[in-house]
């Protein structure tokens, strides 16, 4: 009876289909320029990914300390290490930038050589002045600039670390982008209309190669250079499948169709996303050549059957028919697991995913629908199919290739177990070696200009991703304590010594500045006062900044005084390192802050980052379950079999396992980008699967239950069609490596290793195991043949 229910609903589609076809038609176009015009509101997103949900604590810590000191990833850095700056024409350029940038809206502060200031005494109003460091009158004096190098590097304390490196000779600048701005694209304007050009004039007229980083300016390059990929991957990807999909068919005809297809699929996602008000992000920006790869594999399995029906019978009208009724059920489901396995994203807790997620899965059951529509309608219109269309059904390599198939499955099945087991125990080895991975730089191209200069501070300056520890006093004034300062003084010392670390920043340099102003200047004094000097530099220091605009210290204690905040920046270190680094700073502000009298928190993007990566593998190794689980439980619900989903699923369980392996022994940490292939592999690579096994059901079905005969029909009807379809998604995938960012590169390449093993699987290994779990019918099959 439910074979019945079930063959009629597909029957009535198909008849609905054929009979409202320019009403169909119409309708997709319709659909299509409705979501054509939702690109307007597509856009580039301007923040970081934020890979924890938003109720996670580390994001709670990081929103608190934003609350109280705001926005901290407004900073870009401008540096140079050049012996040849200090001459009158190379520093008037660098005025002229420094000023230029500091007369942009955009810019809230810049701190720089040409107009720093540093502490005076003035005893008369027992205050301390911030006068200029540099006598503007003198500059085109050669002497006079050699010397504002000596005193730099050597009688001002407080400016290394943050403006120079002492040892090497190399200077930078500090560039503070509005913090309302920082987050909008207000910012990519600043950078690529204000800042580059300004950079490469300074360039031209001095000869001085400027290395800039800081998130904002390394978020915005990044996200250009994205936009400019999004055009090479659906390019690539279309002409890669096309190329493909034209080699195997040989047909203009079968190949323009598909394209149009996934033409309207890519214009589809793209509507999607603007319908829905999503950003482009790193993730999103993949969907569509992804849905081109996707979709191409529907086109093949419908063309594919309909070619074969019409060179079984010559009848188009049935054909078409059953294109839609035979393979709309197994295609239905192959794009259901794929989209499964897009659909387990949206259940890690993060936004990011989340959005990905649906937007995927959404797409791969349209185009799903897409091609079920538009294949069978518009070969409606055509001529049947001719020889030379059909040729490729009879290839001399196919068939090879399927005897080949037939012979192993056949007679070697105990080799294909060994090789099995061999590559599993390989995979398991492997995967004893894979390690995680989470740094907010490590997903960005290698080759760019900027990834060079996060090298050149990272050696110079130890890093330009921000790591922040807040530190509540729980009592108002309290950060302005000597006991407190001392602390935090002790905890600084600890900072600076940890090699993965630069010189921290915060209230006490510029305590331990007001002490040198206040004994004339002398580097000798750049330390802590003492009690019996604290009440007097101190008043001194309130005085000076009193009603001041240049306030220094309200970047570093709250309005109450409070809170305090300690600034440090961190190289591009790995998970496991930042962990350790974690450690050691909870350790050393466990011993010397009391828990009852202060509360402190070690926050900032690099360690939100990173956490969120660890968070990140273990969601998606428990969704990746998931999507295992409801994959099987719609394929038993297709097959009523539990032996058949359990060869089904630990057939496409190895390939996903040989990855992970081979991840673990070329030493490709588990990080964002490489997490996604699993999930999405194994939703695509169980497609094979789903067609094979429908169809041996069915032929199960027409032969009275002959095993044997069923199994190898099958075989012989979806080998084409898998092979087909591995092909195209291996090199499809394949496009992404031509990416310039190391995340996507490993995202393509890893999927393209996965599916080649899936193909090996799905030939070999499922016919195997189905004909293992049926041998005891298979031999009754061989006994009645020989009796008869």
């Amino acid at each position: 009876m439910k074979k019945t229910i079930q063959v009629g609903f597909w029957e009535k589609v198909a008849r609905i289909i054929l009979k409202n076809r320019i009403t169909i038609l119409v309708l997709v176009a319709l659909i299509t320029i409705f979501l054509g015009f939702q690109w307007k509101n597509l856009a580039m997103s301007y923040t970081e990914a934020n890979l924890l949900p938003k109720d996670h604590i580390a994001n709670k810590d990081y929103q608190k300390f934003l609350d109280k000191f705001g926005e901290e990833g407004n900073l870009i850095v401008i540096g140079f290490k050049d012996p040849t700056f200090f001459t009158p024409k190379n520093y008037a350029a660098w005025n002229t930038l420094m000023t230029g940038l500091k007369k942009s809206k955009e810019v809230d502060l810049v701190v720089s050589l040409n107009d720093l200031k540093k502490l005076e005494k003035d005893t008369v109003n027992e205050k301390f002045v911030l006068a200029p460091f540099i006598n503007q009158s003198k500059v085109l004096d050669p002497t006079y600039l050699k010397t504002i190098q000596h005193d730099l590097f050597y009688n001002l304390p407080f400016y290394e670390g943050l403006l120079f490196n002492k040892e090497s000779g190399s200077i930078r600048s500090a560039v503070y982008i509005n913090k309302d701005l920082v987050n909008t694209a207000e910012r990519k304007t600043f950078i690529l209309e204000n800042l580059v050009p300004k950079i490469d004039k300074f360039e031209k007229t001095t000869g001085i190669d400027l290395r800039v980083s800081g998130m904002p300016y390394i978020r915005t390059i990044n996200a250009n250079n994205m936009k400019g990929e999004i055009a090479l991957f659906i390019g690539a990807a279309l002409f890669i499948v096309s190329l493909i999909f034209f080699f195997f068919f040989r047909s203009f005809r079968a190949t323009f169709i598909s394209v149009c297809i996934l033409v309207v699929g890519v214009i589809w996602s793209f509507g999607t996303l603007g319908l829905l008000h999503y950003k482009i992000t790193i993730l999103t920006a993949i969907i569509p050549p992804l849905i081109i790869v996707i979709g191409i594999t529907n086109c093949i399995f419908l063309i594919n059957k309909y070619q074969q029906e019409i060179k079984l019978h010559n009848n188009q009208a049935k054909a078409l028919q059953r294109i839609i009724s035979k393979i709309g059920v197994s295609t239905l489901m192959t794009n259901l697991t794929t989209a499964i396995g897009f659909a387990t994203f949206m259940i890690t807790g993060n936004e990011l995913l989340f959005e990905f997620g649906l937007v995927t899965s959404i797409n791969v059951i349209s185009v799903y629908i897409l091609t079920l529509l538009i294949v069978p309608i518009v070969y409606s219109f055509m001529s049947v199919p001719g020889e030379k269309h059909l040729y490729h059904l009879t290839k001399n390599y196919i068939s090879t290739l399927l005897d080949w198939v037939e012979n192993i499955v056949k007679n070697k099945r105990r080799v294909i177990y060994t090789i099995y087991g061999l590559l599993l125990l390989f995979s398991v080895i492997g995967i004893s070696q894979m390690k995680v991975s989470g740094s907010l730089i490590g997903e960005m191209p290698r080759s760019a200009s900027f990834f060079k200069d996060i090298l050149f501070y990272e050696k110079e300056f130890n890093g330009v991703m921000p790591l922040e520890i807040m530190i509540d006093t729980k009592r108002k004034k309290g950060v302005m304590k000597l006991s407190t300062m001392r602390k935090m003084d002790e905890l600084q010392n600890t900072i600076a010594s940890m090699p993965e670390l630069s010189k921290p920043v915060s209230i006490v340099n510029l305590v331990k500045y007001s002490k040198q102003a206040f004994y004339n200047g002398k580097p000798e004094y750049y330390q802590l006062p003492t009690s019996q000097e604290q009440t007097f530099i101190l008043s001194y220091a309130k005085n000076a900044t009193k009603n001041s605009k240049d306030n220094l210290m309200k970047s570093y204690v709250d309005s109450t005084g409070q809170y305090a905040r300690i600034t440090t920046f961190m190289k591009d270190i790995g998970t496991d390192e930042m962990a350790k680094v974690e450690k050691k700073l909870h350790a050393k502000i466990d011993e010397i802050f009391p828990s009852d009298r202060y509360e402190v928190t070690v926050t900032g993007k690099a360690l939100v980052f990173q956490k969120g990566t660890s968070y990140l593998v273990g969601n998606l190794i428990e969704s990746l379950i998931f999507a295992i689980f409801v994959i099987a439980v719609l394929m038993l619900y297709l097959f009523r079999s539990f032996k058949m989903v359990f060869a089904s699923v630990i057939t496409n369980i190895l390939p996903l396992c040989i990855t992970s392996g081979l991840m673990g022994y070329f030493g490709i940490p588990l990080k964002p980008s490489t997490i996604l292939v699993f999930s999405i592999a194994f939703g695509i690579s169980v497609d094979n699967a789903i067609q094979f096994m429908a169809k041996y059901r069915h032929d199960l079905l027409q032969s009275n239950g002959k095993v044997k005969k069923s199994i190898f029909s099958a075989l012989r009807e979806t080998g084409i069609s898998t092979f087909y379809t591995s092909v195209v998604l291996i090199l499809g995938f394949a496009t992404f490596t031509l990416s310039s960012f190391s995340g996507t590169i490993a995202l393509g390449g890893l999927i393209s290793c996965t599916l080649a093993f899936a193909m090996f699987a799905n030939l070999l290994v499922l016919p195997a195991l189905v004909l293992t779990f049926e041998k005891k019918k298979a031999k009754k099959e061989d006994l009645e043949n020989l009796e008869e």
